[in-house]
């Protein structure tokens, strides 16, 4: 991975874009994309995407989203002690004792979220996970007044967790579901266009919204790009930890090269090629079985207008949903490498279909 790419990289994971707030982070993705893209758009509610050889055919989507899990101010108490609410499938076992910043309309504001000493508590509540709305931010206030000056009800809340280096190339960070989805369709979309006079098909990178809400963004913005093919790129169970059982959750390793998903909404043509091109290019490959559906974008997209051939990609990521989830950045250069390779050997109005 280039120092360019990964400090791209670097400030997608360390910009905040909880669900239903992501525009900072798509000011990020957009400042990448356009200098190469031959035309860049974006629509009402903040899906952005870029495109190259728009007259080119088919038209492939490589997509990942941008938006990340949170909180949200829900009330204040008279003391200054900030509710709040969960953004996203946030676990509430990973809150306590953690270390927020509050986005509010002045700017960040950085609290604690505090826990009832272990002295204090009863022996059996120790052994208790607190719901959410027994859990409080402290930011220092001493009144609601004081706390009002600087936070309001609905503002936005986030790990404040950065970037953390690890051994080798690994990194622990929060958000990488699934800013490095948003990452690799960017950075194919830069590699594609260095070889541009290779490319035969139109290719439509996007960073997409509120897909920990309801793959919201994937919805809008599928319909309003009418893509032939789509390629979605999001995390995956890393199952390389003791904690994990290979036996239940299937063998992913970090390290091991991008996660090709089989099953449901996943086309087996689209995955075919995936294959092909990945062995002639040589990027290692693993598969992982998605019998029923596969928890991303993918899910929205292929049904969209009639049926999209369309393709999960992953990543694998420990401990994902967390402030630390860690990734390996070979299988992430990797997945674009695969995404950019894939989308250079589609050749003019080229079809993907089952044939029956």
């Amino acid at each position: 991975m280039t120092p360019d790419a990964r400090d791209f990289l670097t400030r997608l994971l360390e910009t905040p874009s909880p669900s239903g707030f992501e525009a900072a982070g798509q000011r990020v993705w957009a400042e990448r994309v356009r200098p190469v893209a031959d035309a860049f758009e974006s629509d009402s509610y903040g899906n952005a995407w870029a495109t190259l050889n728009p007259s080119g055919a088919p038209k492939i989507l490589l997509s990942g989203h941008a938006d990340e899990l949170g909180f949200m101010v829900g009330y204040i108490n008279d003391d200054g002690f900030l509710y709040f609410k969960g953004i996203g499938g946030v676990d509430p076992a990973l809150i306590r004792g953690q270390r927020v910043i509050v986005h509010g309309r002045g700017g960040a504001v950085p609290g604690v979220t505090g826990q009832l000493a272990i002295h204090l508590q009863k022996v059996d509540d120790r052994k208790k996970v607190p719901d959410i709305d027994e859990l409080t931010i402290d930011i220092g206030a001493r009144s609601r007044a004081e706390a009002e000056s600087v936070v309001a009800v609905g503002d936005a809340i986030t790990y404040s967790a950065g970037v953390l280096p690890l051994l080798g190339d690994r990194i622990a960070a929060r958000g990488c579901d699934n800013r490095i989805g948003t990452w690799a369709a960017a950075e194919a979309l830069r590699r594609i266009a260095e070889r541009r006079d290779e490319l035969q098909a139109c290719v439509v990178a996007a960073s997409m919204i509120q897909e920990e809400n309801g793959l919201y963004g994937a919805t809008m913005a599928a319909y309003r790009v009418r893509p032939d093919i789509s390629l979605v790129v999001d995390v995956t169970h890393a199952t390389d930890t003791p904690q994990a059982s290979k036996t239940k959750h299937g063998d992913v390793r970090l390290g091991k090269g991008p996660v090709i998903s089989v099953g449901s909404s996943n086309h087996p043509v689209v995955n075919a090629r995936l294959r092909r091109v990945a062995e002639a290019a040589g990027i290692p490959l693993q598969t992982e079985i998605n019998p029923r559906h596969t928890g991303t974008d993918a899910d929205a997209i292929f049904l969209t207008r009639g049926g999209i051939p369309t393709a999960s990609v992953g990543l694998p990521n420990r401990y994902m949903h967390s402030p630390v989830e860690v990734i390996e950045l070979a299988d992430l250069d990797a997945l674009a490498n695969l995404l950019a390779a894939f989308a250079l050997d589609v050749r003019a109005d080229e079809k993907f279909r089952v044939e029956i």
